[in-house]
C-alpha cells in the first residue's frame, strides 16, 4: 500500500500588534490544508504559547518591537525562535535579522534568528515602492512568476554563514535588470552575486522575505512556508 502522508493539525500564529496581519490571515485561509490549520492572532505570550509557527508581518519594525516589549512579548518571541519556525515579511524580516543599519534614533530591538545584516528602507521612501516578477524554484508552479511587492523594503547587505548555524538558502533574487535604478550595485560581474539582490532566504526552520507576499492574491509563499518550514517540525 502506498504511504499516505497525514497532515497534522497546525496552529499558525500571526503577530497582530501592528501591520498587515489581516492580509496574512486571508492568505493562509486560501491554503488547501486550511481544514487542518488554525490561525491565531498573537497579542500575548499566552497566544504565542499555543502556536506551532509564527508569521511576523510587514508594518513598522520599530513600532512592532516597541509594542512587543510593552506587551511582554519580546523575550517569549526570542525563546519561540529558538524552538519553532518563524517567517518575517518586510518589517518582520528586519526583526529576524542579526544586525540592522539605517535605524531610527535610539536603535532597533531585534529578535535575531537569521544570520544576515539588513538596512531599513534600503530601496528608498514610500514613493519609490515598486513591484517585480520573481521566479522561485521552490514554489508550486515555479514557472509562474510571483509578484514581489516592495514598500519601503529592507535590503540585505550581508549574509553571515557559520559552522554552528544551519546554512543560509537563497530562495529568491531580483534580476539585475529589475534592480531599482537608485540602488548602487556592488562591484561584481553581473549583479547576480550582489547580496542586495537577495529578497528571500531560509535558514533552518526560519524564513524572511523583504517584500510583502501577503499583499497579493497569490498564496504560494504561505504554502511554501507551511510545507518546507513548518510541516517538517511536526511530522
Amino acid at each position: 500500500m502506498d504511504h499516505v502522508q497525514v497532515i497534522p493539525n497546525i496552529n499558525i500564529g500571526i503577530l497582530a500588534l501592528q501591520g498587515a496581519f489581516a492580509e496574512h490571515q486571508a492568505a493562509l485561509q486560501k491554503l488547501s490544508c486550511q481544514k487542518k490549520l488554525a490561525i491565531i492572532l498573537v497579542r500575548t505570550a499566552e497566544d504565542l504559547s499555543t502556536c506551532n509557527a509564527l508569521i511576523i508581518p510587514g508594518g513598522e519594525s520599530t513600532t512592532i518591537a516597541l509594542l512587543a516589549k510593552l506587551s511582554g512579548l519580546l523575550e517569549p518571541l526570542r525563546t519561540f525562535l529558538q524552538q519553532k519556525p518563524v517567517w518575517g515579511t518586510c518589517a518582520g524580516a528586519i526583526l529576524l535579522a542579526q544586525a540592522v543599519e539605517n535605524t531610527k534614533k535610539g536603535g532597533q530591538e531585534l529578535l535575531g534568528g537569521i544570520s544576515v545584516t539588513v538596512a531599513r528602507n534600503g530601496w528608498g521612501s514610500q514613493v519609490e515602492s515598486f513591484e517585480a516578477p520573481l521566479l522561485v524554484d521552490g514554489l508550486r508552479d515555479p514557472k509562474v512568476s510571483f509578484t514581489g511587492v516592495f514598500i519601503r523594503a529592507p535590503v540585505l547587505l550581508a549574509l553571515h554563514p557559520s559552522t554552528w548555524n544551519p546554512p543560509i538558502e537563497i530562495i529568491a533574487r531580483l534580476p539585475p535588470d529589475l534592480m531599482p535604478k537608485s540602488q548602487n550595485m556592488l562591484a561584481c560581474d553581473d549583479g547576480l552575486h550582489d547580496p542586495q539582490s537577495i529578497v528571500a532566504v531560509r535558514q533552518g526552520r526560519h524564513m524572511l522575505t523583504t517584500f510583502h507576499p501577503e499583499l497579493t492574491k497569490d498564496s504560494r509563499f504561505h504554502e511554501y512556508f507551511v510545507r518546507t518550514c513548518v510541516l517538517p517540525t511536526l511530522l
